[in-house]
């Protein structure tokens, strides 16, 4: 059956977009080639006065296929940039048909609409959508690593200028219908039970055409002085690396000039950047490698077996956290604590983040009633008899999480999986506790909870596949992507935030302005810069945590440089946000900006270092240890690796990970850099064995 299916009635010919065997549709190259027929068949019909073009499915699109890409670049041999640039000139061309029609053409959107989806409205004569709170409109793209390649960059600026357009494009701004009728991307929003019948109503009317087809210019011209500073803060951006972004801000300011100029350039770029080892990286890393992780790439061969009752010791921010999205995924949920007070209260966290939910439009009060009604906050350990996976989720002590562990191990049952959320004790030592150690493993949850995406599965020395199974089933039922790793102090992620949270430190007590320190951060892509974090974690915790390290390394502590900062601004009573002063100063909850102290404290280097050699020293820190990580056997899987860097501490998405960013430097280059810093700086930057054995025989991480 192909994609799209024509179907016509009382004059008006209905495109249908029903992909068989997915949930949502994706644009593939049968897809546009469906589309294509099923579009010249009603406008050859003289019966037909006007086209609808709409999804039998409750959603009208999620993008394009990745699939299509790597079909465009085979298709022309051994020139892939040639098959590229003929894809996209078919699609801009079939895009063309719609928009030139000489019948109406009308979008009817049931859903969410991002990417291809909406691009493919765009290019209609008018958009209607079903008011339907929780569809989506968007162009996502430039999250990825790309950028809209079928006509939507071109097409949006031109409705709505450069700046207009900028936080749609650049941004990767998503709304939903009421906002997408409000910023002029759509025509109508109506009620679902009316979606098609109006939509075939505006298809019997002549309609307009598209601004650019009267002859009209983009709105503020082609030379809009307000989108030089946006085009510069897009380099800030977490993607503002990526070599779509300079790519896109091009395509934007073709489009301004003409409309056929932006699409002409958005058919050049976009080859270009699908060829760009970066761009290559990213796509892999947000959809194969989190696909493959997501579908349960590393779960042992062991019948499913998923969590139908869950229990949670501790009811504070992270335990309450997971109850919530246990109870989210419709599993029943014990909630403990030492109290019912506290107990309750962390089922009114629940409870906040559900109302509003509800308030957006976003849940129905039923199903919040129903969420809530699934989590039970108890004080009394006999209660998790009927749980089969046991989350411990108190307070980073040895000493508390023993007690607790084995006041769960009497009550549970003997084939229940007992799981600690901890971030950085070693399982082996909190096993000890255990009487089932092989049942015994350790779960990373990120904060906040609700909202990453990433669980860290730690494998203990004594962990069994079923409880390894038991965690991977669990992360698939509250959509999470995870990862599973072997135990060592902080794990994965944690290892290799701490040396980049460390160098931000190092760099500072060297005399490196903090502004150029943070700055360096987001311009290597991080979400937020290292200072910043370390004020929203708290500098005391922090020099906690570095205490406890110390304590545990001994001599072959190696981050005492980086600790006498935080030390430094303890004793001058800066905590971080918490108290209103850190390596920032807040006033109640708005930042205000750095801390004008850091002079008095480390006399500023003169001259102070470019930004390329901080981004080097900060990219490069985390990048050795990802590789020592794999190369000591805690990471056992490269993409894990590259996934859990993005979707867990952000690094330089458009990278698509440490080990993508390897490939797309090149060994060779990577260790000559290692060589370099690690002569001016010290032995933290040395290349280990794996990456030199690499860069001598020209390997890669993943295949060419």
């Amino acid at each position: 059956m192909p994609d799209f299916r024509l179907e016509t009635t009382d004059g008006i010919a209905n495109l249908i977009w029903d992909q068989p065997g997915r949930p949502i549709n994706v644009m593939t190259l049968e897809g546009l080639e469906a589309l294509d027929h099923a579009l010249a068949a009603a406008l050859a019909d003289p019966a037909v006065q006007g086209v609808v073009i709409t999804s039998a499915k409750a959603d009208f699109a999620a993008g394009m296929d990745l699939n299509v890409i790597s079909r465009l670049k085979a298709a022309a041999g051994d020139n892939p940039e040639r098959g590229l640039t003929d894809g996209f000139r078919r699609t801009h061309a079939l895009l063309r048909r719609i928009e030139t029609a000489d019948k109406p053409v009308v979008a009817a959107l049931p859903g969410t609409a991002l990417g291809i989806g909406l691009e493919l409205a765009l290019a209609c004569h008018a958009v209607v959508v079903a008011d339907n709170p929780g569809a989506r409109l968007g162009l996502p793209e430039i999250g990825l690593g790309i950028f809209p390649g079928a006509g939507g960059s071109t097409r949006l600026v031109g409705l709505l200028g450069l700046v207009g357009a900028a936080p749609w494009l650049l941004d990767a701004r998503q709304t939903d219908p009421a906002g997408a009728l409000a910023a002029g991307l759509v025509q109508r929003v109506v009620p679902a039970a009316e979606l098609m019948a109006t939509a075939r109503a505006m298809a019997r009317a002549p309609l307009p055409p598209k601004p650019w087809d009267r002859g009209e210019a983009a709105p503020g011209g082609a030379d809009d002085p307000a989108f030089a500073a946006l085009a510069n803060r897009a380099a800030l951006r977490p993607m503002g690396k990526a070599p779509a972004t300079p790519a896109l801000i091009a395509v934007m300011q073709a489009a301004a000039r003409s409309f056929d100029a932006g699409i002409a350039a958005e058919t050049v770029q976009m080859a270009r950047v699908l060829l760009h080892p970066a761009a290559e990286a990213s796509l892999r890393t947000a959809f194969v490698s989190k696909s493959q992780l997501d579908k349960g790439a590393r779960r042992p061969t062991l019948p499913d077996d998923p969590v139908r009752r869950l229990g949670v010791l501790g009811a504070g921010m992270m335990g309450a956290g997971i109850a919530h999205v246990a109870a989210l995924a419709g599993i029943d949920v014990v909630l403990l604590d030492t109290t019912q007070q506290a107990a309750d209260k962390g089922k009114a966290q629940s409870a906040r983040l559900l109302d509003s939910a509800v308030a957006k439009s976003r849940m129905t009060a039923a199903k919040r009633d129903a969420v809530l009604a699934r989590i039970a906050p108890v004080t009394d350990y006999a209660a998790l008899a009927g749980c089969d996976l046991v989350v411990e989720a108190v307070f980073e002590d040895p000493a508390v999480k023993a007690r607790v562990t084995a006041l769960a191990e009497a009550a549970i049952s003997e084939t229940a999986i007992l799981a600690t959320n901890t971030s950085t004790l070693p399982i082996a030592g909190l096993a000890q506790a255990s009487v089932r150690r092989g049942q015994f493993i350790g779960i990373h949850f990120f904060s906040p909870v609700d909202r990453m995406a990433l669980l860290e599965i730690i494998r203990g020395p004594e962990t069994g596949d079923r409880a390894v199974a038991k965690a991977l089933d669990f992360a698939r039922q509250i959509r999470k992507t995870p990862i599973v790793v072997n135990d060592a102090r902080y794990f994965y992620a944690n290892r290799c935030i701490v040396p980049y949270l460390n160098e931000c430190l190092r760099l500072v007590g060297e005399g490196v302005a903090p502004a150029l320190v943070e700055a360096s951060c987001r311009r290597l892509g991080m979400p937020v810069g290292g200072l910043q974090l370390m004020d929203e974690t708290s500098i005391d915790l922090g020099v906690k945590i570095a205490q406890a390290s110390k304590a545990a390394l001994g001599d072959a502590y190696p981050h005492d440089a980086a600790d006498a900062v935080l030390v430094r601004l303890l004793e001058q009573g800066r905590l971080g946000r918490k108290n209103g002063k850190g390596f920032y100063d807040y006033d109640g909850s708005q930042r205000l900006g750095l801390w004008e102290g850091f002079a008095a404290l480390w006399p500023p280097l003169d001259p102070q270092p470019g930004t390329d050699e901080v981004q080097d020293r900060l990219v490069l820190i985390q990048v050795l240890e990802a590789a020592r990580a794999l190369e000591q056997g805690v990471l056992t899987d490269v993409r894990e690796g590259d996934v859990a860097a993005v979707l867990g501490w952000g690094f330089a998405p458009w990278s698509g990970g440490p080990f993508g960013w390897v490939d797309a430097t090149g060994a060779g280059a990577v260790v000559a850099l290692c060589d370099d810093l690690a002569a001016r700086h010290g032995p933290r930057f040395a290349a280990p064995a794996l990456l030199r054995d690499m860069a001598a025989r020209g390997g890669r991480f993943y295949p060419a």
